[in-house]
């Protein structure tokens, strides 16, 4: 739930995604069922994290690496600007 949360995805919107009734989903959430290898592959697709993280919390998100590596190729002193911009850029998002 955390992670749908993060996301700003609904529970009807998440299990829309991941081709799931939201009652499913609300069972998985509570731990009241399990789910299959199929669903949980649906769900990291959805959530756009690796299929680990879903189960275990831990690993890694699609992008993780891919943002890291651009914000390498940043010189150091442009570093605070780029973390304003990246910190703008969230607020924005969550307006929409």
């Amino acid at each position: 739930m955390v992670l749908r949360n993060d996301r700003g995805y609904t529970r009807e919107q998440l299990a829309e995604l991941a081709d799931i009734s939201d009652k499913f989903l609300y069972e998985i959430e509570t731990g009241k069922k399990g789910f299959s290898a199929v669903t949980l592959m649906n769900l990291s697709k959805a959530l756009e994290v690796s299929l680990d993280y879903i189960m275990t919390g831990t690993g890694s998100r699609k992008y993780d690496s891919e943002i890291a590596a651009a914000i390498e190729k940043f010189k150091p002193n442009t570093l605070e600007q780029v973390d304003r911009i990246l910190k703008a850029a969230y607020e924005i998002s969550k307006e929409e």
